[in-house]
């Protein structure tokens, strides 16, 4: 392999075909009841391709956030596909290929533009040549490209992202996201070089917007932009630092615009959790975790739960998590003189990560495979760095050894995604796997609610008596919705006066008119006429079928 023959951007396409063949299984995948229902299924904004569709995507929010291109990205998929979900993951894994593409260049970029670190001494030092030098024999550079791109692409933490229609908000704003850093670092390698800019710095703050329209998550992009300047690009040792924050403004701006609507569209729709209800204390204690859990995963990625939900008490493993991660980032800013790269990789990992973490907690979940999409790009390059300042310093053995052991871990996390990718087949597969790992309520409540929908009553029946059990042992107050479930399972079974039971303990805690008609259907079922009549009067406003009610 020569460098001339495969340049960076055949790299890319290389990187970008391989995590494709990954990914292709998750065109044999479904819907599931998570969140798809709200995105896609019952979703009626995405229905037609119209001015419509973007006054409403630009003029509002849905789901609790502002994200029009999302919304145009599936109205898309609708248009072509209707509700066929093979269309839609055929887009997610097409956007996550050009994405790993996108990782790779930004890996390229950054090696061609500065110095990469040398670990084993204080000092920094510039390879050389990695394309044509000796630094590219041994590991060879597209190697080490490749290397960097199929790290992040195929990584288990990627699949959630990918595999999961919903997170089409994912992929599409790393695509823009991503391309943003692509065109800054262009602007900065043109006005290194005497050429013309403008036009790169101009694209770069186009795409930060485009990634701001498609999920908010990437509002700490400028920020980074800021890191990236003081290492690995240097530019705070040639430029005031003022000069830079200036160049940085209009990114900031928008920013700041896209946190204060954020923030008000949750406030709105009473997703954000607040402090008297969730203290600051208890918040730190979850982040720290989570940093610290995200950690272990992208070095060991086995035990990946779909849903990490929020526990009742903070264990003390949360306190111990915390005061690892914190006395590490403390570690690493520690050493911003000695080893800036250290630094810089911290600061980009971490940066990204911030939105989703529990200071501003939106939800029910402490983590997310997904929250990492954007993090992970870091520390992919950095490996990817420091493979090319040790390419061509240590024995062929060596390199040949090390080669090896990379690309048995590239394999073991191709194996593993594709592994996980099957769990996103349907509802009935994702919630069996969280089932499988950590037994929530929830898990069983939403798979034996698909059973029902398929027909299997009796493994609905299994489900929703354990979700009630469940749901009865902690005080939960819409327990009352899994004992109607239930009676209409019994009832679809011909139990029906275990039916009527079930439907007369969820009246008594909650007096649906739909509860009194089905119990009505199941007297009547029963040969009991005058008491199955008044139930139907009752429940004459509501006959059509059961659905989950708020508690009052």
């Amino acid at each position: 392999m020569t460098d001339r023959k495969y340049p960076p951007r055949i790299v890319a396409a290389a990187a970008g075909f391989l995590c494709l063949l990954v990914y292709l299984r998750t065109l044999s995948c479904g819907f599931v009841n998570f969140d798809d229902p709200l995105y896609v299924l019952n979703n009626g904004m995405i229905r037609e391709l119209d001015t419509e569709l973007l006054a409403k995507a630009f003029g509002g929010s849905h789901a609790g956030f502002w994200m029009p291109l999302t919304w145009i990205s599936l109205a898309l998929d609708y248009h072509f596909w209707g509700l066929n979900p093979l269309g839609y993951h055929l887009t997610n894994i097409l956007l996550h290929a050009v994405n790993t593409m996108l990782v790779v260049l930004i890996a390229d970029s950054l090696m061609q533009q500065r110095q990469v670190p040398e670990i084993n001494c204080s000092k920094t030092v510039l390879p050389d040549s990695p394309r044509t030098g000796t630094g590219s024999e041994g590991l060879k550079y597209p190697l080490i490209l490749l290397l960097a791109g199929l790290m992040w692409g195929i990584h288990p933490l990627r699949v959630e992202s990918v595999a999961w229609v919903t997170e089409r908000k994912d992929v599409l704003n790393g695509l823009f996201a991503l391309s943003s850093v692509l065109c800054y670092l262009a602007y900065v390698r043109a006005k290194l070089a005497g050429k013309p800019f403008r036009s790169a710095w101009l694209m770069s703050l186009l795409l930060f917007a485009c990634s701001l329209m498609a999920k908010s998550v990437s509002v700490v992009l400028p920020v980074v932009l800021l890191v990236l300047d003081f290492y690995p690009l240097e530019r705070a040792g040639r430029e005031s630092i003022g000069r830079l924050i200036v160049e940085k403004t209009p990114f900031l701006l928008l920013s700041l615009l896209m946190s204060i609507l954020t923030v008000a569209l949750v406030a709105d729709s009473n997703v954000l959790i607040p402090y008297d209800v969730f203290p600051l204390g208890q918040r730190l204690l979850v982040s720290g975790n989570a940093v610290f859990h995200y950690c272990r995963l992208l070095l060991f990625p086995l035990g990946i739960l779909p849903l990490y939900p929020f526990p009742g008490q903070l264990p003390l493993s949360f306190t111990l998590a915390t005061i690892i991660t914190v006395v590490t980032l403390g570690a690493c800013l520690a050493v911003v003189r000695a080893r800036p790269w250290i630094t810089a990789l911290a600061l980009c990992f971490l940066l990204p990560l911030l939105p989703a973490l529990a200071l501003f907690q939106n939800g029910d979940q402490i983590m997310a495979a997904r929250f990492t999409y954007l993090p992970s790009v870091a520390p992919c390059v950095a490996v990817a760095m420091v493979l090319c300042a040790k390419a061509g310093k240590t024995g062929v053995w060596q390199q040949q050894a090390l080669a090896a052991a990379f690309a048995t871990l590239l394999l073991i996390y191709a194996g593993i995604s594709f592994h996980l990718i099957g769990y996103w087949k349907d509802t009935g597969s994702y919630w069996s796997r969280m089932i499988e790992l950590k037994p929530i309520g929830r898990a069983y409540s939403d798979r034996g609610r698909f059973y029902l929908e398929k027909g299997r009553y009796a493994e609905a029946l299994d489900d929703l008596g354990r979700a009630a059990e469940i749901a009865s042992s902690v005080g939960m107050p819409e327990v009352f919705n899994l004992y109607a479930i239930r009676g209409e399972a019994l009832a679809r079974l011909g139990r029906h006066e275990e039916a009527v039971l079930e439907f007369t303990n969820a009246i008594s805690l909650f007096p649906a008119p739909a509860y009194f008609h089905h119990r009505g259907l199941s007297l009547m079922a029963l040969g009991r006429k005058v008491e199955g009549e008044d139930d139907l009067r009752r429940g004459a406003a509501e006959p059509g079928p059961i659905i989950w009610y708020k508690a009052e």
